[in-house]
């Protein structure tokens, strides 16, 4: 019990100073310009465990832009997961990530890929389930001139904090439940000058089982992102709807002696 209260206490310092760095370069910025966007993101995310301490996660991400009207752009994940315990996993993986021009009559879209090492804790306080994951992501991003190709990348190191809630409202576990979560962004690099600060991402929404190894969340999420100039921002308006698949293909004789 105390290792837990120590862990959640060193997950929330860093937390606090992600954020208060956040707020701090936020501040520094004279003449804020936002944009709002109006945005719906769906995915499904996959964490498969195969034995009691390996598995695997493998993710596909949808994001449109004008709310469903436009493409965002398209997002594949993959990773090995370590579990140091039931509720604390470790991954480290890759990602490619296919971006939409912006430009009218642009047609290339500009490819991302990362690298990120993951460690995930899941825990009860009461009745309350808290997730908290910080993840660092190694960033390779095409730079675009002209709608062509130039082969030149920009490289950024990103560090991500989410903290995500779920209270349950009714006593019956199938009915849904209320989730409210946040996550800092951060990034630094040769080329990260006047946007330190990424973003953030608030959101609100149920989560809802479908099966024991299938489930959902779907809500609003408020993404408030800084641009590369420091005084522009993007406020997108998001309506967000995840699936959640989490099979266990561990041989039930193997879970039985475990427990």
């Amino acid at each position: 019990m105390k290792q837990l209260r120590r862990r959640n206490l060193l997950f929330t310092c860093i937390a606090a100073i992600i954020l208060l760095a956040s707020l701090d370069t936020s501040a520094q910025t004279k003449n804020k310009e936002v944009t709002y966007q109006s945005h719906f993101w769906t995915s499904i995310n996959s964490t498969v465990r195969l034995t009691n301490r390996w598995g695997f996660i493998a993710d596909a991400h949808v994001r449109r832009t004008n709310f469903m009207a436009d493409p965002n752009f398209y997002f594949l994940r993959l990773g090995a997961n370590y579990w140091l315990k039931d509720n604390i996993t470790a991954t480290l993986g890759a990602a490619t990530m296919w971006v939409a021009p912006t430009t009218p009559n642009w047609q290339h879209f500009a490819r991302e890929k990362r690298l990120y090492l993951q460690l995930q804790s899941v825990s009860k306080a009461g009745k309350l389930g808290i997730l908290q994951r910080l993840r660092s992501e190694y960033r390779w991003q095409e730079k675009i001139a002209n709608d062509s190709f130039t082969g030149n990348y920009k490289f950024s190191n990103r560090i991500r904090y989410l903290l995500s809630i779920q209270i349950p409202v009714f006593t019956n576990p199938w009915y849904p439940s209320l989730v409210l979560s946040d996550e800092v962004l951060m990034q630094f690099g040769k080329e990260i000058v006047y946007n330190t600060f990424d973003q953030n991402r608030a959101f609100i929404g149920i989560k809802q089982s479908i099966s024991k190894s299938l489930s959902f969340d779907l809500g609003y999420m408020q993404v408030f992102q800084q641009k590369a100039s420091g005084y522009q921002y993007d406020q997108n308006n998001t309506f967000r709807w995840f699936f959640y698949y989490m099979p266990d293909f561990r041989a039930k004789a193997v879970v039985s002696k475990k427990q």
